[in-house]
């Protein structure tokens, strides 16, 4: 016996070991997405949240990290490898439409964690209508009358250094209308053009764009593909409208003046040019002290045209946000601004920016305006020389 005994030991240890019992097909799917989500918080470094403004994916994790939380068997399989703490707490389910969503991708995402019948497993795959708008995005045309809008797009580079624009990020507005700018992919975008709204399949209204982009290219996409590939792209801005800001205030900031003036400069410049226009060739500036002082030096210094200068008309201001003024100016004027290039004293050309092709009344009423409040949306058309709303 005692021999037998030796040789069944000696045995033992080419016997295969006893294999543990394996989780099912429905507890594997719901591991694997667990998975997903914790990935999802590694990489945003929070988790998944509700909204329209959110990705369709990060959506989906949500409602799967929801049923996980409500059902108990989930929470048991998974709390294992909650490293994050993603259960720990009362979690009350956040109710969301799913209306807009793929139907298919749902069911597919909520497989697991729902306890829905046996279905293939579609994780990382793409519903149809998010590759729809992925691909229209991506299509993209030369701009064939780019030069049309390049002045644009250079204004629009100018407000957003001057402080006149900012930028915000697109779910906190998330709208899209004709003539809004917007930064996709790194590259500034411009909605130039909307046909006829009409009702998508998912029932929401829908239009056709045409948008033209800053590298020379444009789109004609949907106006659902473009919020959805907003909402995709972390990066994205929208770049609101011009606003000056308050001019006027209580509260005072580095670059307020308690009071100052507005001047309007008529250059005496002997310059071919500027003598045949002279009427209409204008600087304006913002000064908190003497305007005297300001021009003394006019007729050496190039930002004059190196010229003495004449002051036709002045404005007392109090509470005046400098910066912010001059670039309102600036924006307003824009389209009028006199191109011309002159020599300095030693002889480098320089293209001064502050001169402006105006009438004096038409800077008159822009005073006006910014006095009652009523300049915000107001631009100047140099063929009418009016300003318009």
């Amino acid at each position: 016996m005692t021999d037998l005994d030796e040789l069944r030991a000696e045995l033992d240890g080419f016997a295969q070991p006893e294999k543990k019992k394996g989780h099912s097909a429905r507890e594997e799917r719901i591991i694997a997405g667990f998975e997903e989500i914790q990935r999802f918080v590694d990489e945003h470094g929070r988790t998944p949240q509700h909204g329209e403004d959110k990705d369709i994916f990060e959506r989906l994790h949500a409602i799967r990290l929801d049923r996980i939380r409500a059902l108990e068997e989930c929470r048991t399989l998974v709390t294992p490898l909650d490293h994050q703490g993603l259960l720990d707490g009362d979690y009350a389910i956040e109710a969301e439409s799913v209306e807009t969503m793929d139907d298919d991708a749902l069911l597919a995402e909520l497989a697991g964690a729902a306890g829905a019948p046996e279905l293939t497993e579609l994780r990382h795959v793409r519903s149809s209508a998010e590759k729809r708008a992925a691909e229209e995005v991506a299509h993209r045309e030369r701009c064939e009358d780019f030069e049309t809008f390049k002045a644009l797009f250079d204004q629009v580079e100018s407000e957003l250094k001057s402080g006149l624009r900012t930028t915000r990020p697109f779910g906190k507005n998330a709208t899209i209308e004709l003539n809004q700018w917007f930064i996709l992919d790194g590259q500034t975008a411009y909605v130039a053009d909307e046909g006829e709204e009409f009702d998508s399949p998912q029932g929401k209204k829908d239009a056709r764009l045409r948008v033209i982009f800053s590298n020379g290219t444009e789109n004609n996409l949907l106006r659902l593909s473009l919020v959805r590939a907003l909402y995709k792209d972390e990066a994205s801005r929208r770049i609101t409208e011009p606003n000056a800001g308050p001019l006027f205030s209580e509260t005072w900031e580095e670059d307020d003046i308690e009071s100052g003036t507005i001047y309007v400069l008529r250059s005496l410049s002997e310059h071919p040019y500027v003598a045949e226009h002279r009427e209409l060739i204008h600087k304006i500036g913002v000064t908190g002290g003497k305007v005297e002082t300001r021009i003394a030096n006019a007729a050496h210094d190039a930002t004059y045209l190196l010229a003495d200068v004449e002051v036709v008309a002045t404005y007392k201001l109090a509470g005046i946000n400098r910066r912010k003024l001059e670039a309102l100016f600036h924006r307003i004027f824009a389209p009028a601004q006199l191109e011309l290039t002159i020599q300095d004293r030693f002889g480098h050309p320089v293209k001064p920016r502050e001169w402006f092709l105006v009438p004096l009344h038409v800077i008159d009423e822009v005073v006006q305006r910014i006095r009652d409040g009523s300049i915000t949306s107001v631009v100047y058309d140099p063929a009418t020389a009016r300003l318009s709303i």
